[in-house]
């Protein structure tokens, strides 16, 4: 068995805008192993100017990058190695790398299904041999039961997102989140109250994310304002790191709060225990490749349920493959409220994926990417860059 280490450079379709920058282009990695005419792969997709596995890194993107890609080259051929010695790999030494332990938590499993089936002679099932698409079979992954999910409206001029929600709705949309924090408040303003003096509550559910773009000293004025359209939340409201000042806002704020940026970098059990029994939050928005990995998210899953916390799951830029892998752990957890999730329309050079938008749902479907391992083989040799390699 081989494992192999590929760079890809995923093209924004038109600039992505939030309130910490604007993307134009997004460097993932994907970790393989490649056995017979088989191979199981995961995503390990960084944002520069958020993930804490990437920050660490150096004083500029470029030394930043090698080092991110140093490190990744090390923790997967010690996975490498663990598998080859047939020995549990040590996961918990990567809760301060969300990213890489997510890439590397997708492949682990991946593989240890597929091979795992290849073992089970009765029945073989030609979806888990042959298509290396099936991560966590789930009525999601078999495409009996859609996941429900939200509209995202990226940030942009008055215009673009006018029209950007215009086609959400279209679409049959009846969640909708919007990015706010780039333009001026007054016209963030106009454009949801349009859409709330269309639309009541029970027609049409309104999100909110902020990004941290709002400043101490004008939240309380903004949450105010936005509680008279009615609101179903905000994310991250003000700056992660402020724990009394979003305490205080969430015991007093009309609209519910939700955590996002506030949960990057607090990996450790006991840490996030504190985190939710100071600020007391009535969400937490979960992303696997920035709080945790698969492992890391469950177990703030676990501590919200236990403190009556809600939350719901959302991606965090990642290619096909890396949303692929979280839409189908989502479709395994009994989610019944909208999550944040997609099919990654963002890019112009995607990887093909079992995933479609179908009524404003997410529907996995395996069959649309036919023989999965030859496509994907193609299309890390023709489109990726080679990084590392391990074995014969």
């Amino acid at each position: 068995m081989q494992a192999e280490l590929y760079r890809f450079e995923l093209q924004f379709k038109e600039p992505a805008m939030t309130s910490r920058g604007t993307y134009v282009t997004h460097t993932v990695w994907y970790p393989v192993f490649k056995w017979q005419d088989q191979l199981a792969l995961g995503e390990c997709a960084p944002l520069p100017d958020l993930s804490a596995d990437f920050l660490a890194g150096g004083s500029n993107e470029a030394e930043r990058t090698q080092a991110y890609e140093t490190k990744l080259t090390q923790y997967l051929e010690q996975l490498w190695q663990s598998v080859q010695s047939n020995v549990t790999p040590d996961f918990a030494a990567l809760r301060p790398y969300s990213s890489i332990l997510f890439g590397l938590e997708c492949l682990h499993h991946l593989y240890g299904q597929r091979k795992s089936s290849e073992l089970n002679a009765e029945p073989r099932s030609a979806a888990l041999l042959c298509n290396a698409a099936l991560l966590w079979p789930s009525s999601f992954s078999a495409g009996t039961q859609d996941l429900p999910i939200n509209g995202l409206i990226w940030m942009g001029s008055f215009e673009q997102m006018a029209r950007r929600i215009e086609a959400k709705l279209a679409e049959g949309y009846r969640c909708i989140k919007l990015k706010i924090g780039a333009l001026d408040f007054a016209r963030e303003m106009e454009l949801l109250t349009q859409l709330r003096q269309r639309f009541s509550p029970e027609e049409l559910e309104l999100r909110v994310d902020a990004n941290g773009a709002f400043t101490p000293d004008t939240v309380e004025e903004k949450l105010k304002a936005l509680a008279a359209l009615t609101l179903h939340s905000i994310e991250q409201p003000i700056k992660a790191g402020q724990w009394e000042l979003m305490a205080q806002l969430g015991a007093h704020s009309p609209i519910a709060i939700g955590l996002d940026e506030e949960l990057i970098g607090v990996t450790e059990r006991a840490s996030k225990e504190r985190l939710l029994d100071t600020i007391k939050p009535r969400y937490l928005i979960l992303k696997p490749s920035l709080h945790g990995g698969i492992s890391g998210c469950t177990e703030w899953m676990s501590l919200a349920r236990a403190r009556g916390i809600g939350y719901w799951v959302t991606s965090a830029l990642e290619s096909n493959i890396g949303l692929n892998a979280i839409a189908q752990w989502c479709g395994t957890q009994g989610v019944t409220m909208p999550q944040g999730l997609g099919t990654g329309l963002l890019y112009t050079n995607n990887v093909a994926s079992p995933l479609s938008i179908v009524q404003a749902q997410l529907h996995c479907d395996l069959a649309r990417v036919g023989d999965y391992d030859s496509y994907l083989r193609d299309f890390l040799e023709q489109h990726c860059t080679l990084v590392a390699r391990f074995g014969a």
